[in-house]
C-alpha cells in the first residue's frame, strides 16, 4: 500500500508498506477521506509537543471496512465509518468514569502512533463509528474536527436562548460556533482578521466582530441584546485572549477554553470571584461527540462548508506538501481525497 511518512521536521515522502494484518479486535479501512489538521502542519514544521519520528500523520479519518476481525460484533464489510483517534488506556479514573478523552494515558491515531495518510489502516472496532449514507466521505472526515467543538458546546452546557460568544474563528471556532447556532443559541464569533471575520458572515450568517476594536464590548452587548454573552467559547489559544475572557461574561457566565496555551494564563480574581465564573477546559472528544455531529450533518443542521476550502489527491499531495499545505495561507480545512 502507498503510505505517506513524516521521517523527521521537514521531511515527508512516500513509501511503499504492506497492509496492516488487524487483531481480532480490529477492522481493516480502506480510507476514503482524511481532514487535515493543525496537528498535522505542526509535527512537520517540528512543532508538536510530544510527538515522535517518523510517523504516518492523519487523525481525521474515514474508511470502508474491508475486513472485519474475528471478535468484532458490530461492524459489516462495505460499511462507512468515521474515526475516534482517541484510544484510551480503559484502566485509569478518567476512563472508569466513561472521560475516554482526558485518559491519562491516552493514545491517538496519527499522533502517538500511525494515522491515516495511507491507503489502509487497521483500527478497533470501539473505535469506529457507523456514518449513514447521506453523510459524503469528506464529510466523514471532518466529523472528528467538529467532534473537538461539539465536545466543548456539551461541556459549556449550551441551550436554546443561550447568548454564546466564539473568540477564534480556525475550524475549531468554526464548529462550535456551528453546533451552539445549530442547539438554538444566538451566537457571534470574535476574531482580528478581517477576512477571517467576512468567511464568519459569509458561511455562518452571524455577525464576526474585531476584539481589538475600542467599542467591541459594546458591540457584544449590542448583539445580545444590551448584555453580555452568558457562555464564552475560547478556540485561539491565546494567552491575552483567555485572560481578558473573563470580562467578557455576564455575572453568572460561563467560559471553556478549547484552545491551549502553552504556559501560564492569568485571570483578575475579583472579577473572576464577582461574576461567580466557572471555567472549564475541553479536550478531545467521547463517542457521544462523535455521535451528535454525525446527528446534525445528517439532518443538514452544519455543514462542512463553512470550513472545508480545499481537496487533495493523496497521490500526489504529498510531493508539495509543504508549499500547498505547511505554507498555504488561503488553507481554512482541507481533505485528502483518496
Amino acid at each position: 500500500m502507498k503510505t505517506l511518512i513524516c521521517n523527521e521536521p521537514h521531511s515527508i515522502e512516500y513509501i511503499e508498506r504492506d497492509i496492516p494484518e488487524i487483531k481480532d479486535n480490529e477492522v481493516l479501512l480502506k480510507i476514503n477521506a482524511v481532514g487535515i489538521c493543525g496537528t498535522d502542519i505542526h509535527a512537520y514544521a517540528g512543532r508538536q509537543p510530544f510527538f515522535s519520528y517518523p510517523r504516518v500523520l492523519g487523525h481525521e479519518i474515514c474508511g470502508t471496512a474491508e475486513k472485519v476481525g474475528q471478535a468484532c460484533q458490530s461492524v459489516q464489510t462495505g460499511e462507512r465509518f468515521s474515526v475516534i483517534p482517541c484510544i484510551p488506556c480503559g484502566t485509569c479514573a478518567a476512563c472508569e468514569e466513561g472521560k475516554t478523552n482526558c485518559c491519562e494515558n491516552v493514545s491517538l491515531y496519527g499522533v502517538h502512533q500511525d494515522g491515516g495518510f495511507s491507503e489502509y489502516l487497521a483500527v478497533y472496532e470501539e473505535n469506529l463509528v457507523k456514518l449513514p449514507e447521506n453523510v459524503s466521505a469528506s464529510e466523514g472526515s471532518l466529523v472528528e474536527c467538529f467532534a473537538i467543538s461539539a465536545h466543548a458546546v456539551r461541556r459549556a452546557e449550551v441551550r436554546t436562548g443561550n447568548n454564546v460568544l466564539v473568540v477564534g474563528s480556525g475550524p475549531i471556532g468554526l464548529a462550535a460556533a456551528a453546533i451552539a447556532k445549530a442547539e438554538g443559541a444566538t451566537v457571534v464569533v470574535a476574531d482580528v482578521d478581517a477576512g477571517r471575520r467576512e468567511h464568519v458572515e459569509t458561511h455562518l450568517n452571524v455577525p464576526a466582530l474585531n476584539p481589538l476594536e475600542d467599542n467591541y464590548e459594546a458591540a457584544l452587548k449590542d448583539a445580545f441584546n444590551g448584555r453580555l454573552p452568558c457562555t464564552v467559547l475560547d478556540a485561539t489559544g491565546n494567552k491575552g485572549s483567555m485572560s481578558r475572557s473573563v470580562e467578557l461574561i455576564r455575572h453568572g457566565g460561563k467560559i471553556v477554553f478549547i484552545g491551549l496555551y502553552i504556559g501560564d494564563l492569568v485571570l483578575d480574581d475579583p472579577t473572576f470571584h464577582k461574576k461567580e465564573t466557572t471555567l472549564l477546559s475541553s479536550r478531545n472528544a467521547t463517542r457521544q461527540d462523535f455521535e451528535k455531529v454525525i446527528e446534525l450533518m445528517a439532518a443538514g443542521k452544519i455543514s462542512q462548508d463553512i470550513m472545508k476550502n480545499k481537496d487533495y489527491d493523496f497521490q500526489t499531495f504529498g510531493e508539495r506538501y509543504k508549499e500547498d499545505v505547511v505554507e498555504n495561507r488561503d488553507l481554512v480545512k482541507g481533505v485528502i481525497n483518496f
